[in-house]
């Protein structure tokens, strides 16, 4: 398995399309159930490799993460060959970027003292999907970019 087995509400959320994939694996509903109760570890290879499939999907159209922390911000934009980031530091200890108050605050005096910005870029050292899928997988979210966008706009 490349990335990880979709949950259980993931697979319920995509009932349909689960439905179409096992049609184009020639299993049919009744053959699907047997295959679960007789042989569970061809139902699992199903969906480990149904899961592979969503996953490259979805990380493909991935172009920004996202992930915040109470006092760190970090924000990626993803293109084919390279990933930028954009880290932000609060150093006021008082302010908290989990806060709707303080990131709105943030938003609105982003040059402030309080904020260091920092910038990099890096080719990356495995398949882009993979890396993509590491950040989500440490609590990155994907985003629209809006606060990328706005935040290379202030730093370049």
């Amino acid at each position: 398995m490349k990335y990880r087995q979709l949950t259980k509400e993931q697979f319920q959320e995509l009932n349909l399309e689960f439905s179409k994939f096992l049609a184009t694996q020639q299993i049919d509903k009744n053959e699907w159930e047997q295959l679960k109760n007789e042989r569970p570890e061809i139902a699992e290879e199903e969906l480990a490799i149904f899961s592979d499939l969503v996953w490259d999907d979805v990380l493909s159209k991935t172009n920004y993460i996202e992930h915040i922390s109470e006092h760190h911000l970090n924000v990626f934009k993803c293109y084919s060959k390279e990933i930028v980031r954009i880290y932000v530091k609060c150093t006021n200890a008082s302010k908290n970027f989990l806060k709707e108050d303080d990131f709105n605050w943030f938003l609105k005096n982003p040059l402030d003292e309080t904020f260091e910005y920092y910038k990099a870029s890096k080719k990356y050292l495995e398949e882009r999907n993979l890396e993509i899928f590491k950040l989500i997988e440490m609590g990155g979210q994907i985003s629209d970019g809006k606060l990328f966008d706005s935040l290379i706009q202030l730093i370049d």
